[in-house]
């Protein structure tokens, strides 16, 4: 007789508490697919994930690996742990980064490594990781690193050459052309595709720690060089076309044409890194006797372990928030009266920028001074609050395209933002900090203030007509550095 699991109240209440757990980070991590501000392909990598595992699990089970579905059971019972931290500290991520334990917990209880088609169910629990919302993680928390590391990469390939090179932080002088390795140039998303290409490929040959350390270390050279040679051909494309040939490298398609080779060159050392051997032969295949005797044996809860279990699922997930890095209390920011020719007429923050700005003690104010537009945030976490444009505005409806950076005293990154009624802004941001610090993008702003937790940082963001000229936002900027008292930085000796 066939044993089922789903009449008895133990496994039932473990299941019922398994899935109470994972509702809201599920749901919460599905709204980042959908939501255009995070610009997440992660609904493709869950969609891959989960055709892998059905397709693993349709083939026949070999060996019964009895000692592993337990260990799959503890690690479903550990997520309720984690999921506990994540729901105290009021970070989603940690819930969802849960899931990805789900995955590897349930792949040991199907045995997917001990079927006719294995597959690695920790590996496969790697590739669901790049479901998450990884990328802006990675770029707020290491993309000035990023820079670094691909500005140092091409200024060595460039110095290569006999025409001398002048390399500055991030930004690199060659023939005379300027070129900046901002943000977008750091290779944190050839990074991420190079390791989810790896991850997927270590699913299906399951490699030892050695040869995934080595692996790993490939793909990570891979992925800095491969980003050094993409800024390098910038680099030629931009000399070309000052010498009267080529095209504009930084226009479409070319600009992501030059990255797709440049990827697909940076993806050539996994090919010879999948050359090596191979995992084992399969095992012969489990009696069917075997397999429910010990289906049988996995799911012998007994009734008041699964309603304890269920109970404390219920509580976690009813515990109120209490994070850890929410900012000081801080007052909305008072904005000038007037700005040079225009008097402050005061603004509301739409629910989204509530959200954004001002949750777990950020401050947030907003004000038009004639066509011109003015958004101050102020914060002492700045992980928690502040935001890029294009992530904000992109929310909305808006089509952002990012520009560069400006000069002058005071550095800003620009966008060109199209809103939903077809009307086309400017949109500058600088973020400036209490002890005089000024950054370009949140990446850079966080690795300062990692450097000097608790530092307040304000984002000042401007706004302008498309059609008004450049010399009057870069008047109206000036104007507002004037009216905040933000003073450029001195110039080095």
């Amino acid at each position: 007789m066939r044993f089922k699991f789903y009449s008895q109240p133990g496994p039932m209440s473990l299941i019922l508490g398994l899935v109470l757990l994972a509702i809201h980070p599920l749901v919460w991590l599905a709204g980042t697919w959908l939501d255009p501000a995070y610009d997440s392909y992660g609904l493709w990598v869950a969609v891959l994930t989960s055709m892998l595992l059905l397709w693993s699990t349709a083939s026949p089970l070999r060996t019964p690996g009895v000692s592993q579905r337990y260990n799959g059971f503890y690690l479903l019972a550990l997520t309720a742990i984690v999921r506990l931290l994540g729901q105290w500290l009021g970070i989603n991520t940690i819930g969802a980064a849960a899931l990805a334990v789900d995955i590897y917990a349930i792949g040991l209880l199907l045995g997917l490594d001990r079927r006719a088609r294995p597959l690695s169910p920790g590996w496969l629990a790697v590739l669901f990781m790049f479901a998450l919302p990884i990328e802006r993680i990675l770029q707020r928390g290491f993309g000035f690193l990023l820079q670094q590391i691909s500005a140092a990469g091409a200024c060595a390939a460039l110095q290569l050459g006999a025409a001398p090179v002048q390399c500055e932080g991030i930004q690199l002088q060659w023939q005379g052309q300027t070129l900046l390795v901002d943000l977008p140039c750091s290779g944190t998303r050839g990074l991420l595709l190079l390791l989810l290409l790896f991850a997927a490929v270590a699913a299906f040959t399951r490699p030892s720690s050695g040869r995934a350390c080595l692996g790993l270390l490939l793909t990570l050279a891979a992925a800095a060089v491969g980003n050094s040679l993409r800024i390098v051909a910038i680099a030629l494309g931009l000399v070309h076309r000052e010498t009267g040939g080529g095209v504009d490298v930084l226009a479409e398609p070319w600009h992501s044409a030059i990255g797709l080779i440049t990827l697909s060159l940076s993806a050539l050392p996994l090919l010879f890194w999948v050359r090596l051997r191979r995992a084992g032969p399969a095992m012969p295949l489990s009696l069917p006797g075997q397999a429910t005797a010990n289906a049988q044996r996995f799911w012998s809860v007994q009734p008041v372990t699964g309603l304890a279990f269920l109970s404390a699922c219920a509580v976690i997930v009813s515990l109120p928030a209490r994070p850890v890095d929410i900012a000081h209390s801080l007052p909305a920011p008072q904005l000038p009266d007037r700005i040079a020719a225009f008097i402050a007429q005061p603004g509301v923050l739409t629910s989204q920028e509530r959200e954004y700005f001002t949750r777990y003690g950020g401050g947030a104010a907003r004000a038009a001074y004639g066509p011109y537009g003015l958004l101050v945030v102020s914060t002492s976490a700045p992980l928690r609050h502040l935001h890029a444009p294009d992530e904000c505005l992109t929310g909305r409806g808006h089509t952002v395209r990012y520009l560069g950076q400006t000069g002058g005293p005071i550095p800003s990154a620009v966008y060109r933002s199209t809103d939903p009624q077809g009307r086309v802004w400017r949109v500058a941001v600088s973020y400036v900090s209490e002890r005089g610090e000024q950054a370009i993008h949140v990446a850079q702003a966080v690795w300062l203030w990692l450097q000097a937790p608790g530092t307040a940082w304000r984002m000042i963001e401007r706004i302008t007509p498309w059609e008004l000229p450049v010399d009057a936002a870069e008047t109206f900027d000036s104007a507002v550095w004037r009216a905040l008292d933000v003073t450029p930085p001195p110039h080095p000796c």
